[in-house]
């Protein structure tokens, strides 16, 4: 599997008892749906590998616990800890209305309620405290907008774009 044809589940952050299970921090907001898996892919290499799994199950709110096909002691297991984990992109549930993915609104047009045309997104970076789309208007400026229900107005996904209503002054302090 390529890794565009993929998602981030989370990583793989340690061992589990004796027998060669570990556990996988992962990176969501339902953990539940991810209990009954019974196959992932682990990046190794550079490479997505499929791995089978026996059982999967919720070890704590976000973390999994995993006990592998081919994993039978704590060498094997030491070989995988700190692997990504990622699953199929068509595995996700289909979202609607307001809700969205990050990696499907790449590419999306970036419009305010008052200024019009913003720009395109060109990411979404989850990794600070607050989550923020990345959009570059036609100069190249980067314009950043919080990822929040409070300025998202509409996910329009038939004419790929996004509405918002932003506070007065926020563009322009991006613009040059």
């Amino acid at each position: 599997m390529k890794k565009e044809n993929a998602y981030y589940l989370g990583k793989i952050v340690k061992k589990y008892g004796l027998k060669g299970e570990l556990l996988a921090k992962i990176d969501t907001d339902e953990p539940e749906n991810y209990e009954n898996l019974e196959s992932v892919y682990l990046e190794l290499k550079g490479k997505l590998i499929p791995f089978f799994l026996n059982k999967a199950g919720l070890h704590k709110a976000t973390t999994l616990r995993l006990d592998f096909e081919d994993v039978h002691n704590m060498d094997d297991a030491d070989a995988l800890i700190g692997k990504a984990i990622y699953l199929p992109l068509d595995s996700l549930p289909e979202l609607t209305g307001n809700k969205f993915y990050f990696h499907e609104i790449i590419g999306f047009e970036a419009i305010d309620e008052n200024l019009g045309a913003i720009g395109q997104i060109v990411a979404v970076n989850d990794q600070a405290p607050q989550a923020f789309f990345i959009i570059k208007d036609k100069k190249e400026n980067e314009i950043l907008i919080p990822v929040s229900d409070r300025f998202i107005v509409k996910v329009d996904r038939e004419h790929k774009n996004i509405v918002f209503n932003t506070p007065e002054g926020l563009i322009d302090i991006y613009r040059k």
